[in-house]
């Protein structure tokens, strides 16, 4: 399947959560402060990302997330609410890129370019069985 078939520039997606304890840093690392941890902060990018074109695949294809490259400006507390973007710039055969970002109201606390890898899943998979 190509990519270019079903997926266009432009598409895009938001989602919005509000960040807990158990997304902050201290959560992980007890001695750091309590705020919104970079990894979480960037699977929220990709949870923006996947949703932006997975109405658009077939039943039985996804897409993985391939690469990140994400900054993380600013933090984000405890009882906030973050806003994740995600827009496709980009597409490949069998790739699509997206710029992201996140939000606290009007201030950007990450932003950033993501790629996603669309995939057969019983074929993906398949590759795994004698692992």
């Amino acid at each position: 399947m190509d990519a270019r078939d079903i997926i266009t520039v432009g598409m895009s997606a938001e989602r919005q959560i509000t960040v807990a304890l158990e997304q902050t840093v201290q959560h992980f690392v007890p001695y750091m402060p309590a705020v919104f941890a970079t990894p979480l902060m960037i699977l929220e990018m990709e949870m923006a990302s996947g949703e932006a074109i997975h109405p658009a695949l077939p039943q039985g294809w996804v897409t993985v997330g391939t690469g990140v490259d994400i900054r993380h400006l600013t933090p984000a507390l405890v009882g906030q609410v973050v806003r994740s973007t995600s827009k496709v710039i980009t597409v490949e055969q069998r790739s699509i890129g997206f710029d992201v970002a996140c939000w606290v109201g009007a201030r950007k606390i990450g932003d950033g370019k993501h790629l996603r890898g669309l995939i057969d899943v019983a074929a993906f998979t398949a590759r795994f069985k004698d692992w």
